[in-house]
């Protein structure tokens, strides 16, 4: 397990429109410095709770430090996904949510990993409190008490991106309706991201196509050949008698 997969990393709630700003920054062509810079100015007033006042420098810097991670200056391996990534959203505005969700699970498996065992839960019931999801992540990451702490940064920006809404009682969550992604390339990069958010870097086609972590969206069924032919980084190995697994290239 690389340390990009054993690393919990999410200090802050992160908003949807943190993400676009990031975006708009890159497409906008600027460097690195500047758009850093210009991260910390935008977020100078802006909470994670989506009120205006006064940010600490600290909470500041950890969400500019985040933003960069997943869009602007991600790890090395995640650079040709991150491109193809900015062209999608580059053309497709309107299919933001996905294309964020699909970057910040690659940037931070946490995040992918939080979704999966959200979405496994709604899978059961109708509602899901953040100590069911809290004790499932323990299993996997131990019981550190970063662990519960960052669960809820994370669910909490469920609840802001419109993933998850609040429900009657304190702690507890319900599915908000699912966003139908009909462009099969945003489906192939969504599943491309699941790969980069799995240690073994492949997966079960069907269970791509049923993962728990995509929850918030409803993804269209494809044929393993169809994802091999739209992307350049998508191996298709079949096995058994009609099992597809996707894996990335080397």
């Amino acid at each position: 397990m690389g340390k990009r997969h054993g690393a919990i990393g999410i200090k802050q709630a992160i908003r949807f429109e943190w993400m676009q700003k990031a975006v708009n920054l890159l497409l906008v062509g600027l460097d690195v410095k500047t758009i850093r810079q210009e991260l910390h100015d935008f977020l100078a007033d802006r909470k994670g709770s989506g009120s205006e006042g006064e940010r600490g420098e600290t909470s500041r810097t950890q969400v500019v430090n985040m933003l960069m991670k997943i869009w602007v200056s991600p790890d090395p391996e995640l650079i040709p996904f991150r491109d193809a990534s900015l062209a999608f959203v580059r053309e497709n505005t309107s299919m933001a949510l996905a294309v964020h969700w699909g970057m910040i699970s690659a940037a931070y498996p946490f995040w992918f990993n939080v979704s999966r065992q959200t979405g496994r839960l709604l899978a059961l019931q109708d509602q899901v409190t953040q100590m069911q999801i809290t004790n499932r992540l323990k299993e996997q990451y131990g019981d550190r008490q970063t662990v519960s702490r960052c669960a809820r940064f994370v669910i909490r920006s469920f609840v802001a991106w419109g993933a998850l809404k609040d429900s009657e009682a304190k702690g507890c969550y319900e599915k908000a309706a699912a966003v139908s992604i009909a462009e099969p390339n945003l489906a192939i990069l969504m599943f491309e991201s699941a790969l980069l958010a799995t240690p073994e870097a492949k997966g079960a086609l069907g269970l791509l196509l049923n993962n728990p972590a995509f929850f918030p969206f409803q993804l269209p069924v494809m044929t393993g050949d169809f994802v091999s032919q739209r992307s350049d980084r998508i191996d298709v190995v079949r096995y058994g008698l009609d099992d597809e697994l996707l894996k990335l290239k080397a």
